[in-house]
């Protein structure tokens, strides 16, 4: 009895060794490559369970999703002969599982293939541009052309290339300091014209507030002499007008204005009563 279970335990020990040697399931997200005796015979796409000679044929998988590969950052050259420290990325899926599989081996050797070709088509396509179009307005374009010219390539080892896209593109430490001592010096250049600009325009402001000073103040001086002269003229002629109508009291007026005038306080005078100055000043008895 013990005899006939050991043989079970046995026999069913065996038989599930060679279901699992015979038996192998690829998953919905999985290429399946059959190799025989080391070389690739088959390539196995739809999911579930399938069977494959035990002893003789090994299973490779591949991811059949699309994949992402970031690549190191590296220098390229403009067309302007700028250095750019480009960092890229790009997305990538195995098309071809039978040809990649014969190319590169696996995914590690895919990558490393893209990273040869991405590489070539970004220093190609960024040398036709500068630096400018590169960090704006051409950069969609750049990388639309990368994307499709690496497709084209990397098709020969089964691989489609989705996208790719740049992350960063930096200038070298040593380029950065000369393109800030270079906008500096501009920024300097607009400055200084923005100030010689201002002191131009606030001397023509100043020149003309001047002659308009001047010519407000000749006219403003121009009026008063004419008002002074004709007040002058208006009271000259109230002068002569009250002379000639009683000349006596036109002199006895000027004469009191003489003396207020002259005969202030603390006034001290040495002349002769006779004189006609003094002449008002006399007492009739």
């Amino acid at each position: 009895m013990k005899k006939s279970m050991y043989i079970v335990g046995v026999v069913a020990i065996v038989f599930l060794i060679v279901s699992n040697m015979t038996f192998y399931t690829v998953d919905q997200t999985e290429y399946a490559i059959i190799i025989q005796l080391g070389k690739p015979v088959r390539v196995v796409l739809d999911p579930g369970l399938h069977i494959k000679i035990p002893f003789v044929q090994q299973i490779t998988y591949f991811d059949n999703r699309i994949l992402d590969y970031d690549a190191a950052p590296a220098e390229i050259l403009t067309k302007d002969k700028k250095n750019l420290v480009v960092d890229n990325y790009s997305k990538w899926k195995i098309k071809a599982p039978l040809k990649f599989y014969k190319t590169v081996k696996n995914e590690a050797g895919g990558q490393s293939r893209l990273d040869d070709i991405i590489y070539s088509q970004l220093r190609v396509q960024l040398g036709l541009h500068t630096l400018n179009e590169i960090i704006s307005e051409a950069r969609d374009d750049i990388m639309k052309k990368v994307t499709a010219k690496s497709n084209v390539i990397s098709a020969r080892y089964g691989i489609e290339v989705v996208d790719v896209r740049i992350k960063r593109a930096d200038l070298p430490p040593e380029n950065e300091r000369h393109v800030f001592e270079r906008m500096r010096a501009e920024r300097e250049r607009q400055a200084m014209k923005y100030r010689s600009e201002g002191r131009e325009a606030a001397l023509k402001v100043k020149a003309s507030a001047d002659r308009e000073r001047t010519v407000i103040l000749a006219e403003a001086y121009k009026t008063a002499e004419e008002t002074k002269g004709d007040g002058d003229g208006k009271s000259i002629k109230i002068y002569a007008e009250a002379y000639q109508r009683d000349p006596k009291f036109y002199e006895f007026i000027r004469s009191l204005e003489a003396y207020r005038k002259s005969l202030k306080k603390g006034t001290t005078m040495v002349l002769s009563p006779e004189m006609d100055f003094f002449k008002y000043l006399g007492k009739e008895r």
